[in-house]
């Protein structure tokens, strides 16, 4: 048998493997389908005492772990924004404390170590922006940047 014939043997193997692994973690998923979507009752929207629309809590879910994928940190970072206003956390200390809370394993669970340690020293509550600029400027996918350049 060729070596290149062998290389792209050796290669089909290794993507076999990989689709294998991958149908393994997502049969761990519950899957809704989109008839179980469409008969399923819209939630609720309240109206408070002043006149103004809720969405009820639950309506927008908690965006789940970083682990600083870049490549995953749009999607994670406008679920964040969404659940940050469905549940109003408003206050700066609240709102670092989420996402800390949401940074975990790989280069993301390093960072909010870091964070940690430093806020542990500190103080005073550091500047939402600035924070929110810190954290755009680690995770964020750089190549997305030079791609639209």
């Amino acid at each position: 048998m060729s070596s290149r014939r062998t290389n792209d043997i050796k290669a089909l193997l290794e993507q076999l493997g990989s689709l294998l692994i991958m149908e393994e973690a997502l049969s761990k998923y519950e899957w809704t389908t989109t008839e179980e979507m469409s008969t399923a009752p819209a939630p609720a929207v309240t109206v408070n005492k002043n006149g103004q629309t809720e969405m009820p809590k639950n309506m927008i879910l908690d965006p789940g772990w970083f682990n600083g994928d870049r490549t995953k940190f749009e999607d994670w970072w406008r679920g964040m924004r969404l659940f940050f206003k469905s549940n109003r956390v408003i206050e700066t200390d609240n709102g670092i404390t989420v996402i800390l809370a949401c940074l975990r394993g790989g280069v993301a669970g390093i960072y909010t170590q870091r964070k940690l340690n430093k806020l542990d020293k500190e103080t005073e509550i550091q500047d939402w922006e600035e924070f929110v600029q810190e954290i755009k400027t680690t995770f964020s996918d750089k190549t997305k940047a030079v791609d639209t350049k």
